[in-house]
């Protein structure tokens, strides 16, 4: 494989602008810049639907070096707009591997940016905020029309775009003693996985369905997924999110879920600086409780001014004070803003998945 030469740059709707080179699909893409921390786990990054409509870069300087190993995807396609990275591996080494990356993104039209300044880039985005950016392939491109597009670019439709169109049941298994719907914002497979491997059967709903059709499902518990953009962009799903907790069934939220069952109780939210992204993040059980290492990946958070007194704060990020769950007084339902799933990152808090089971069979508490 001879590694591609092709010049092509990164500009920001700052006006800065980085020079790199092309590798994965070629051509240009527009997204908002994040970053991620992850020292591992690229292939899940890449797979994640949290990542719609974003140019994601990896601050960890090597990516690729264990190749593309399918079984490990967080969903069918990647669903990020660009991956920039300082450097890629050419000849993965791992016996469960089954191509290489260039190969990958190539495969599903991901373009790519490497032998790029990413630590530079990197702290500029936490000193002035995460912002829109675009991969072009000339310095002819980088016209005063681009930057005033990236400074009015919005990502829309974010979660109908990665949610199921039509509710998708799994294959019912009659010995599994509980039935779990997976409001599906843009899912991680391995939240599936690990409900399914602690005997949940599942059935996968879409962001369009309503707290009516879900509870004729006749289901033991609800989990509400992850998925990206912002929530509040999500009106009819808070709405219905809110009537759902009113049937008084085992309710647990992830990330998006967690942020949009917030707003259904009458929380706000808000943008993050910069977010938290990345399989290293510390988490403290308020107040004063066990501290966990998670995986997290969002930019948005509950604001903790103005909660209302039934919703109470159940974990708090150790960096910044910023909410990372909740508890729901009168309700049996819990939420984080982390990934107890992981996949990939640390393994600290996937018990939060037996805390939820425990809801359903009538021997737990949501705040415990």
């Amino acid at each position: 494989m001879k590694r591609n030469s092709k010049k092509c740059y990164l500009v920001l709707a700052d006006g800065t602008v980085y020079e790199g080179k092309s590798f994965g699909a070629v051509g240009s893409t527009l997204g908002e810049v994040v970053f991620t921390t992850s020292m591992t786990g690229y292939i899940e990054t890449l797979t994640d639907p949290s990542y719609y409509g974003q140019l994601v870069v990896q601050t960890f300087p090597l990516i690729g070096n264990y190749g593309v190993i399918p079984q490990d995807s967080e969903s069918e396609k990647p669903q990020l707009r660009g991956y920039i990275v300082r450097e890629w591996c050419e000849v993965p080494s791992n016996f469960r591997c089954q191509g290489d990356i260039d190969t990958f993104l190539k495969a599903n039209n991901i373009i790519g940016l490497y032998d790029i300044d990413t630590r530079s880039l990197t702290r500029r985005l936490r000193s002035v905020g995460v912002m829109n950016g675009a991969i072009v392939e000339s310095k002819e491109d980088i016209t005063p029309g681009l930057i005033e597009k990236l400074q009015q670019e919005t990502v829309k439709d974010a979660v109908p775009s990665v949610s199921p169109q039509k509710p998708v049941s799994i294959d019912e298994q009659p010995a599994f003693k509980y039935k779990v719907a997976i409001w599906d914002l843009g899912s991680k497979a391995n939240i599936e996985r690990i409900l399914r491997s602690n005997g949940c059967d599942i059935v996968r709903v879409s962001c369009k369905a309503t707290a009516e059709e879900i509870a004729a499902l006749n289901v033991d518990g609800v989990v509400i997924s992850n998925g990206p953009g912002d929530p509040v962009d999500n009106p009819e799903v808070i709405k219905e999110v809110g009537k759902w907790l009113e049937y008084k069934i085992p309710t647990f939220g992830i990330c998006m879920g967690h942020l949009v069952m917030a707003l259904s109780q009458g929380c706000k939210t808000e943008k993050l600086k910069y977010g938290h992204r990345g399989e290293n993040q510390p988490v403290r059980e308020y107040p004063g409780g066990e501290l966990y290492i998670t995986s997290q990946n969002h930019g948005y958070a509950v604001c903790l001014d103005g909660m209302p007194a039934h919703v109470k704060l159940l974990y708090e990020n150790v960096s910044d004070k910023t909410c990372e769950g909740l508890s729901y007084q009168g309700y049996p339902a819990f939420s984080v803003q982390f990934h107890p799933e992981a996949a990939g990152g640390p393994l600290d808090t996937e018990f939060l998945f037996q805390r939820f089971i425990d809801l359903m069979g009538g021997d737990g508490n949501a705040a415990e």
